[in-house]
Order: structure tokens, then C-alpha cells, then sequence
């Protein structure tokens, strides 16, 4: 077998020391640290002499500045037209509330005005009631009272003979009519 680490690379001992202590950060070897610090630079394209990373910063705005027109397409596509519904429903449902406070508010006004006129009716139908009720009692009253005068007159009146004086029967009708009278 053939030795595939044929190359070295000479550097100060200050540069060892710097490079030992991030191959021990790291916990591995300096030769795999080596190995993938190479990967990296290549993959990557970044110039290890530049400190800022230009090419990073470049990739992050360029980046930002998809997001950017993202958002902004997306605010076109989606939060303008949402924007534009809700201040549309905003007016409608003003209009719905002031139509409520309006038109509904006041038919219900007028509802319970006419359920209080209607109350009072009843209240008056009632009392109304009341009165051809007790009107209806003394009727139901007298005409017991009359029967009772009239049975009486009757009882009087088969009580007499042939030989009745007209005087006793004029008295008869008299008391009679008085009893009527007193009805």
C-alpha cells in the first residue's frame, strides 16, 4: 500500500500553537482539522483573507431582499385585498348598527307603548267585567227578591174567596206594589 499523505505544509510555531488549541476546541486531530478547514474553503468559494465575508454579506441581502419582495407580494396578493374587506364590513356593520338603532330600537319602542295601551284595556275590560258582573248579581239578586213578593201576592191573592172585599184585594196590590217598589 502506497502512503496517500505525501505533502506537508511548513507554518511559524505561533501559527501551530493557534492551530492546536482549535484542533483541541474541536476534539480532533490536527490533520482532520486541516483536511476540513480545505473542504470548507472550497466548497464555500470564501477567500480566507477577507475578514468580513463579503460573499456571505452578499448572499444575506440578497437573501433579505427576496424576502423583501416576498412580504411585498404578498401584502399585494393578500393583505390589501383582507384590508380592503374588513373596511368594507366595517361600513356595513356601521350601517347594520345604525339601522338597529334606528328602525328596531323604535319599533320596540312602539311595541311596548302598545302593550302598556293594551295593559290599561285589559285593566279597563277588567274593571268593566267586574261591574256587569255585579250588575248581573243584583239582577240575579232581584229577581229572587220579585219572585219572593210575587209568590207572596200569589199565595195572598188564592188565600181569598168570593166574599173578599174589593178593599183587602186594593191592599193587596198596594203592599205589593209597594214591595215592588222598594226593589
Amino acid at each position: 500500500m502506497e502512503d496517500i499523505n505525501v505533502r506537508s505544509v511548513r507554518y511559524p510555531v505561533t501559527v501551530d500553537q493557534k492551530f492546536e488549541k482549535i484542533a483541541l476546541k474541536l476534539g480532533r486531530t490536527k490533520r482532520q482539522v486541516f483536511i476540513q478547514m480545505v473542504d470548507y474553503f472550497y466548497k464555500s468559494k470564501k477567500d480566507p483573507l477577507d475578514l468580513n465575508d463579503e460573499l456571505l454579506k452578499n448572499a444575506l441581502m440578497k437573501n433579505h431582499q427576496q424576502y423583501i419582495g416576498f412580504i411585498k407580494s404578498q401584502e399585494n396578493m393578500l393583505l390589501i385585498p383582507i384590508k380592503t374587506e374588513m373596511d368594507r364590513v366595517s361600513v356595513s356593520q356601521a350601517k347594520i348598527i345604525e339601522r338597529f338603532n334606528t328602525q328596531i330600537l323604535k319599533a320596540n319602542t312602539d311595541l311596548l307603548n302598545n302593550q302598556h295601551v293594551m295593559a290599561q284595556k285589559l285593566t279597563g275590560m277588567d274593571a268593566l267585567m267586574e261591574t256587569i258582573s255585579k250588575n248581573q248579581k243584583s239582577k240575579e239578586h232581584l229577581k229572587k227578591q220579585f219572585l219572593f213578593i210575587f209568590d207572596g201576592y200569589i199565595k195572598s191573592r188564592e188565600a181569598f174567596g168570593m166574599m173578599t172585599s174589593a178593599r183587602e184585594k186594593d191592599e193587596l196590590i198596594a203592599v205589593t206594589r209597594s214591595q215592588v217598589s222598594l226593589l
